[in-house]
This record gives structure tokens, sequence and C-alpha cells, in this order.
């Protein structure tokens, strides 16, 4: 068995920013750009102010700013607030079978901003985050089958190894941090589609960088923490037979450059992304009513429908996990975006009508990529006057990681996010900050926003 839980420590007490590979910059620019889009669409949802009022403390330390407004608050606060704002609308990126971002870069930026952490001191803390996330995640499949939500299971861990790394721990303290951070570690399935999932994202940025400030401070934990026969991986495993002994790869190879980023252009669970954008452009502008069609057939993977259960959703949070509310608007709406996730248009007759028509199939083929994904989907429709229209097997869409935006296409999403936050002209230039992130001379630079969080 490898001493896992020992060797990610000295992967974090050693990490450099001069040791990464060059191609992971560019990601880890986008990261921050799109975390800061989604937060800032997000921050206004009912479960962001639901948290602020009941968990975080005031009067509390001024450490860092919460979501980059005025509002100072402890920077476990920030990162819980930030985090909690991110994954709101899930509309933040995916990758991993989770959410990286939306939890690694509200800590990062939380702790940075405490500390003075300089641009590269950010990113490199953000690639060790995501190759310990990594780390841990290939050492088994399908986590959701367990009932597990991969962004907070593994997230606060990948939180504790940034903010780790930006506190500059020695191995035997970062190694603790982590064993500290899995017995945080949580979030069940059963609660997607409330706001409940989105908590997830922001606990797990909070408990991270806790776990990285006990540890500071002289706590003790597990010092196998991760790989102990009854540790995190076993714990974690659906099966219970995770693989607790192939050599440690970190460091050896970049995880961020072999799983990158999928940048969301829909507001909703990714599960969903591949087939309605291929219905779309199957459609070409045509629409459809559920009286034109017999039936809706959609080919996925069983981790896929593993999460999308909502076959009869009643509110905009169960839509954003329902198939057929995808096939719905791609059919009847040809549009899923913020504007369309409301409760009203869910509950729409004509969409209500269309749910029934659209059958799902679960194929246990799994993507090397990410295996909670099938290699391919497909989309078959019967219409009522015998027409059969058929998307052919839907490998990648614009955004995944093989296909991805332009920066011209980040900044669209990014001025639609930040459209009720920022003057165009604010928007534009925090853009291009975030966008040149490691030359920031400290995380106190990123501007403040004074629209949002007011008291």
């Amino acid at each position: 068995m490898t001493a896992l839980t020992a060797e990610l420590g000295q992967y974090l007490a050693n990490v450099k920013f001069e040791q990464l590979p060059a191609g992971v910059l560019p990601l880890v620019r986008n990261a921050f750009t799109d975390t800061i889009a989604v937060i800032m669409v997000g921050i206004t949802e009912p479960i962001v102010d639901i948290v602020r009022r009941t968990l975080v403390e005031t009067p509390s330390r001024h450490e860092a700013r919460a979501c980059l407004s005025s509002c100072y608050v402890s920077a476990p606060d920030a990162a819980l607030l930030g985090g909690t704002a991110a994954h709101a609308l899930d509309f933040d990126d995916q990758s991993l079978s989770g959410h990286p971002s939306s939890v690694l870069v509200p800590a990062i930026l939380a702790e940075g901003e405490r500390l003075g952490s300089n641009g590269r001191e950010l990113v490199t803390a953000y690639v060790a985050g995501y190759e310990v996330w990594t780390e841990l995640w290939r050492r088994d499949l399908n986590y959701h089958g367990k009932g597990w939500h991969p962004t907070s299971i593994f997230g606060v861990l990948a939180a504790a190894a940034s903010t780790a790394v930006l506190n500059r721990l020695c191995a035997e303290r970062a190694a603790t941090a982590l064993a500290i951070a899995a017995t945080h570690a949580s979030g069940l399935g059963a609660n997607f589609g409330t706001m409940t999932k989105p908590y997830h994202a922001g606990m797990a940025s909070r408990a991270g960088l806790a776990s990285t400030r006990l540890a500071a401070a002289g706590m003790t934990a597990g010092r196998d923490a991760l790989e102990n026969e009854h540790g995190f991986l076993t714990a974690m495993s659906a099966a219970g037979t995770p693989d607790r002994d192939s050599p440690v790869r970190v460091g050896t190879q970049s995880y961020l450059l072999r799983h990158s980023l999928l940048i969301k252009r829909y507001p909703a669970c990714y599960f969903m992304h591949r087939s309605f954008e291929a219905v779309v452009k199957m459609l070409a502008g045509r629409r459809l009513a559920a009286e034109d069609v017999v039936e809706v057939e959609v080919t996925m993977g069983r981790g896929q429908t593993t999460v999308l259960v909502n076959e009869r959703p009643q509110t905009a949070l169960e839509a954003k996990f329902s198939e057929q509310f995808a096939m719905a608007a791609a059919a009847i709406l040809g549009r899923m975006g913020v504007p369309e996730f409301d409760d009203a248009i869910v509950r729409r007759p004509d969409i209500r009508a269309f749910f029934p028509k659209v059958k799902v199939k679960a194929v246990d083929e799994y993507d090397a990529r990410d295996p909670v994904h099938s290699p391919t989907e497909r989309v078959v429709i019967r219409l009522t006057n015998g027409e059969v229209l058929d998307t052919g097997p839907i490998r990648v869409i614009r955004g995944h990681a093989e296909d991805p935006l332009s920066t011209d296409e980040l900044w669209e999403k990014f001025a639609e996010c930040t459209a009720r936050t920022h003057a165009p002209p604010e928007a534009r230039r925090l853009f291009d900050l975030l966008q040149a992130v490691d030359e920031l001379k400290s995380a106190r630079d990123v501007p403040t926003c004074t629209t949002i969080l007011r008291a």
C-alpha cells in the first residue's frame, strides 16, 4: 500500500510555479475568470442570502472580501459564500465528476487576500489542489452511484491542498491538513435539485481552508487517513475496493492537462448539455410541440442518469437535473439560459406536456476522460408525421476541453454574468485582469464590487 497521505504532503510542500507545465496557465486563467463570472450571476440566489444570514459570523475577523464585495469577513466565511454563489446556478465549470473551480477559487482568493499572495502563488495553489483532487478521484469509478457528490467529497481535500500551499506548510503539516479535510468530506446526491447542492461547494471550500488552519495550529490527524483500510478512499468507494496501492503520480505528470476543464454554456447539470445542444443544432430553428412528437429517446451513460432523476420537475432547481426539461427546452424554447430556469417556465403546460415524451436509456459505457459520462450520447426523435430525427453520436460540444471556448466566447459569458453587478467597462477591466491572474502583485488587487452583498 502506497504512503498516499504522506506523499501528497511532500508534493504540496515542494510544488513551485516554475515547475508547472506551460500549458496549464491558460486553463487556470480561465478557471478564475469563469468562476468570478458565475459568482456574480449567482450572488442574488436565495441560498447565498440564507448562508450569509445564518452562518457568517457578524462581526467576524476582517480578513477577506466576501465574493469581492465591500463586505469583509473571515477568510473561511469568504470561501463559504464564494463557493455557494459560484455553484448556485450550476453554471460553474465541470471536470473530474464534479466542479473543481467553484471550490478552489473562492478558498484561494480568500486565503490569498489574507496573506497578500501574488498571482503566481494563486496559480500554483490552484494547480496543486486540482492535482490532489485528481490523484484521489482516479482511484475509483462512479462516486455518484454510491450517492456522493464528488464536488464536495474531493473539493474539501483539494481546497485544503491549495490553501496549504498558500500557507507554505511543511510536508507533515500539509499531509495533516489533508487528513483533517478527509473527515469533513461529505455531500449527498439526494440533495441535488435543491439549495443544498450549491451549499456543498461552499462548505467544502470553507472546510478545506479550516483544515489547513487547524493543521497549521498543531492539530493532529491520521498519518494514513487517505489510504488506510478504514480511511477516505474506502469510505467513498461504491464497491469498497478503491485503488489504494498504485504509485502517486502528482508531480510526475499534469492531471490538469489530461483532465481539463469544461466551461459551461448553460446553467444546468453538464450531463444535459451534449444532448440539449445537439438537438438545438439538429432542429436548426424549428420548433416542436408535444403533440408533434411520439417519443424522444435519449441514450447516455448510467452515471449521468443516476443524477438526472427529475422526470417531472416542479421547480427551476429540479429542472437543472432533468433530461426531460432539457429536451423540452431544446424543442420548444431553443434556449436553456438563466432566464429559462424559472419556476413559471418549468410549470408551463406546453413544457410539462413534453416531459412524458422523453425516455432515457442508460448504457454501461465509460468515457476515459471522465467515467461518469458515456463516451457518446444520442437523441432520436420520432414525430407523429412519421419523420425520424437522429442526432447521431454526440461526443464533444463547444466548451469541452477538446473544443474550448475562445477568449471572445468566454468574454460573452462573462459579460452576461456580470451584467447586473458591473458596468460594461468595469466588467471588461475585471475580465482582462483575471485573464492575467498570474501577474497580480496581490490577491488584494482584484477590484471590489460595491453593488453586491450590501448590508
